[in-house]
């Protein structure tokens, strides 16, 4: 009786070896060379996320003076499509106009296309591209831009002092003159940055998640429409009750804060949930707080991420 002990052993040459070894060090170096030579960026600033997670402290909220300025732009083209503008093509009497406002005030823009190519609109405080814009601002977006006759509306509401910049928000057309000044100066002392004493005045909201089926799309009450993110204008010193339920499948978690991009820093004691204790599908909550100092808030999902989706509308305090 015999036993078959065989067995098949793979060898490599030192050669073939040699070259995955000197394959694997380009590979390295290349990777190398390509961070060092990005260090600064890498060493900027930390990213949006990893600086929310920190904790940084909020900015304080925008008190709201009362004072409303009304902006009417138009999306102007030139025949070869090679300068664009607001009102007036560059060189033209009223081509972007300046916009000078105070701390507090508030901006209503008007804004129609009445050219040919499509196009969007927002507030930045970048000095170049179509990133940070504020939210509330926003007219259209790349994949909802204003086609030529079409029109909206939008609101600003300056935090701080500064320079602003409204644009059109479509790759490439605030680089060939679609981009304008918005001058903030300091606070006219329009109105308080103290909270009012109890008013005895109560009110009653219901903000509910919901979500798109592809979970692209988040926000409170409806996707779209005059339920959408519904403005909040509540006195100082009133009693709020917020009542959410989420409709949907994520996770979430609700707050009133001073930007809708910290989730860390709620305010007013208004939370419902958190990010280690949400409401899950079908779950609900309620909350009861003081509306404080006057000012311009945020209500947001405060899942991380949640808010830019959409899950975030205006509660103003006056």
């Amino acid at each position: 009786m015999s036993h078959d002990n065989t067995q098949t052993v793979y060898r490599t040459t030192p050669a073939r070896t040699g070259k995955m070894m000197i394959i694997m060090l380009g590979i390295c170096i290349v990777g190398g060379a390509i961070f060092f030579s990005m260090w600064d960026y890498w060493i900027s600033q930390p990213a949006p996320i990893v600086a929310m997670m920190a904790g940084e402290p909020a900015a304080p909220p925008a008190v709201a003076t009362g004072q409303t300025i009304t902006s009417n732009l138009t999306f102007v083209e030139s025949d070869d499509f090679r300068v664009l503008a607001f009102n007036a093509l560059i060189g033209e009497e009223g081509s972007n106009p300046t916009i000078n406002m105070n701390v507090g005030d508030k901006v209503i823009f008007n804004v129609d296309n009445a050219g040919v190519s499509f196009h969007a609109f927002g507030v930045t405080k970048d000095t170049e591209g179509v990133t940070g814009i504020i939210p509330g601002s926003e007219i259209g977006s790349m994949s909802s831009a204003l086609k030529g006759g079409e029109s909206g509306s939008s609101e600003f509401v300056a935090g701080e002092e500064g320079t602003y910049y409204y644009i059109c928000t479509i790759p490439g057309h605030r680089e060939q003159g679609m981009v304008g000044e918005i001058i903030v100066g300091p606070s006219q002392g329009g109105g308080s940055s103290e909270a009012a004493a109890p008013t005895g005045v109560s009110h009653d909201f219901t903000l509910d998640f919901v979500e798109s089926d592809d979970f692209k799309d988040l926000a409170f009450n409806a996707l779209s429409g005059e339920d959408n993110n519904p403005e909040i204008r509540v006195k100082s010193g009133d009693e709020v009750t917020i009542t959410s339920t989420n409709q949907g499948t994520l996770f979430h978690a609700f707050g009133i804060v001073t930007s809708p991009e910290d989730f860390n820093n709620i305010v007013m004691d208004s939370a419902i949930g958190s990010m280690s204790s949400a409401l899950k599908s079908g779950e609900s909550g309620s909350v009861t707080f003081t509306a404080g100092a006057p000012g311009s808030y945020y209500y947001i999902c405060t899942i991380p991420g949640h808010a830019l989706q959409g899950m975030q509308g205006s509660f103003i305090v006056e």
